[in-house]
C-alpha cells in the first residue's frame, strides 16, 4: 500500500511541477461576452387603427340525400361526352336521378361539380334532345335524386 500511496504523491508533484510552469505561458483571449449577448430589438406588428370585419356569407343547407333536390338552369354540356347526365352542384356525389321539364322526365346520372347550389348545371346532349330542349337556350329543369 506504501507503493502505491507513494505513486499517487509523485504523480501530484508533476502536476504541479507543470502548472508552475503556466505563469510563463501566454494567456487566452477571453470573448467579450456582452458583445455576444446583444439582444436584437424587438420589431413590434403595426396594428391597424380598425378592424375589417368579413361579410358573412349565407350558409346554404346540403342537399337531401333522395327526393326532391330542387331546380337548375341548365345549358349544354360537352357534346362529345355520350350518355344520359346532368353536371350539376345539387349533388355531392355521383348518383341516379330525374330530370323534369314540360311534363316529360328523364332518368339521368347526376354528377357533382363545384359551385354554390344556385349556380347553372350542364346536361348532355342526349338529355336535352330527349327533354325537347333547345340546344342554345337556357332551360330550367326540375332535379330529384332516386
Amino acid at each position: 500500500m506504501r507503493v502505491v500511496q507513494g505513486r499517487k504523491w509523485g504523480v501530484a508533484a508533476l502536476v504541479l511541477v507543470m502548472l508552475a510552469g503556466c505563469d510563463e505561458m501566454p494567456r487566452l483571449k477571453v470573448p467579450d461576452w456582452k458583445i455576444l449577448d446583444r439582444a436584437k430589438p424587438k420589431q413590434e406588428t403595426p396594428v391597424p387603427d380598425a378592424v375589417e370585419e368579413l361579410p358573412v356569407e349565407e350558409e346554404v343547407p346540403p342537399p337531401p340525400l333522395s327526393g326532391e333536390l330542387g331546380t337548375t338552369v341548365v345549358s349544354l354540356g360537352a357534346a362529345g361526352e355520350p350518355g344520359m347526365w346532368l353536371k350539376t352542384p345539387l349533388v355531392d356525389r355521383e348518383r341516379k336521378g330525374r330530370v323534369y321539364h314540360d311534363g316529360l322526365w328523364l332518368a339521368v346520372t347526376l354528377i357533382p361539380i363545384e359551385g354554390p347550389a344556385t349556380a347553372g348545371s350542364r346536361m348532355s346532349l342526349s338529355a336535352m334532345r330527349a327533354l325537347e330542349l333547345p340546344l342554345t337556350d337556357l332551360s330550367e329543369v326540375r332535379v330529384t335524386a332516386d
